[in-house]
């Protein structure tokens, strides 16, 4: 080998040695963030946290949002435009979660939406309403007070091994039914019903289908219109993560006119006519009746967005991984586990059966963030978001072998 070669070999050589710890960095970081997203949730800096389907942390993304409307708010606050950005928070909505704008209205929460609906049909004395076992508890107080009010009937549909079947609901749903709301997937154990199949069922006897989407939207890929929901709520700060005050509000159109509103302010009107008459709102921002929460209608824009660039379907591929791996762990440690195998929600819910306080304490000593609740919190109930990791995972699993 010449000397002119030997320079070019070593010359290669170093530069190869040079790349390969560069390229195992790089293959250790995509591990450790498969999505690329950790840097923008500082709550990953200190804590493992597995509880979005209680509060989702505020991401990088909504936090610069916030203090863009609050700068603004503090230096110009009669500036216009605010409108505008709730316009584009009901486009970029309507757009990701497969709807019309014109079918979607911000509310404040997700129980707005299903007390507007359950008002709005004016439903009378000797019909139903059915729900199911796994429901929001919302549904149960909200539903028990209208069958005083208005003695209309309410059918639960009862859960067996972690989920509602369509054959469960089938014999409650008759002439008389006017609405079944369901949780899509339930904030007790992540139960993700087939509302698809439901809407059917349901249509077919003459009823409309509602459904409480607060621990559904932004999870996984969603065509509104395709799964044949005639309503459904969310809100901005579990999944969306935003804060709290936006409530996205879905009403399918050929149903707008059908819904009233249960409410009335300023926000109903699109035109004001002669003598105090005003024209009302025909889509579904007539059931914006007051001045919304701005400054999370801003995040809300910005992380609808944000969930657009990363793609629901790249998120659902992720935590569904999670999800498996953390479900066969538990189990396989000994654990009772509450959600259904096979389930594809990010949620996973399964009883400890040890001393809770110490279990809570053990949590907290780990910095693990997670839900203690059923049976004076014989549950814990574990969230995967697009954040969390293997890592994640697996220090949760060694956690819980030392006290299998």
């Amino acid at each position: 080998m010449n000397s002119v070669d030997r320079r070019s070999f070593l010359k290669t050589a170093t530069a190869s040695l040079a790349i390969m710890p560069v390229s195992r960095t790089l293959a250790a970081s995509i591990k450790e963030d498969p999505l690329g997203v950790r840097a923008d949730f500082p709550v990953t800096r200190t804590h493992t946290y597995f509880d979005t389907a209680s509060v989702g942390p505020l991401s990088k993304v909504a936090w610069d949002a916030g203090v863009a409307y609050l700068d603004e708010n503090m230096s110009s606050p009669f500036v216009g435009g605010r409108d505008d950005r709730r316009d584009l928070a009901r486009a970029r909505f309507a757009e990701l979660f497969g709807a019309r704008q014109e079918e979607i209205a911000i509310l404040y929460s997700t129980s707005d939406g299903e007390n507007l609906v359950a008002r709005g049909l004016d439903m009378k004395a000797g019909e139903n309403v059915v729900i199911d076992e796994l429901h929001f508890m919302t549904a149960f107080v909200l539903y028990r007070q209208l069958e005083k009010e208005k003695g209309i009937e309410l059918r639960i549909v009862p859960q067996r091994e972690g989920r509602t079947r369509l054959e469960d609901y089938d014999p409650l749903i008759d002439q008389k039914t006017r609405l079944v709301s369901v949780a899509w997937v339930s904030n007790r154990n992540g139960y993700r019903q087939d509302l698809r199949a439901l809407a059917d069922l349901t249509h077919s006897r003459g009823s409309l289908l509602y459904a409480d989407a607060i621990q559904a939207i932004g999870c996984f890929p969603v065509d509104l219109r395709a799964i044949g929901v005639d309503f459904l709520a969310a809100n901005s700060y579990k999944w969306l993560f935003s804060s709290f005050g936006a409530a996205p509000f879905f009403v399918r159109e050929e149903h707008l006119e059908r819904l009233r509103p249960d409410r009335y302010g300023h926000g109903s009107a699109a035109e004001s006519l002669a003598d105090y008459y005003f024209r009302l709102r025909d889509t579904a921002r007539k059931y914006e009746y007051a001045s919304p929460a701005y400054g999370t209608i801003f995040q809300l824009s910005a992380s609808l967005d944000y969930l657009k660039k990363v793609g629901l379907d790249r998120i659902q591929k992720h935590t569904g991984s999670l999800v498996r791996e953390l479900r066969e762990g538990v189990a396989r440690l000994g654990f009772n586990v509450w959600t259904p195998k096979g389930n594809p929600s990010p949620i996973v819910s399964f009883a400890h059966g040890r001393d809770t306080t110490q279990m809570m304490k053990l949590f907290e000593k780990e910095r693990i963030v997670a839900t203690f609740r059923e049976k004076e919190g014989k549950v814990i109930r574990v969230a995967v978001a697009l954040f969390n990791n293997q890592g994640d995972v697996q220090k949760l699993l060694k956690v819980l072998e030392r006290n299998a």
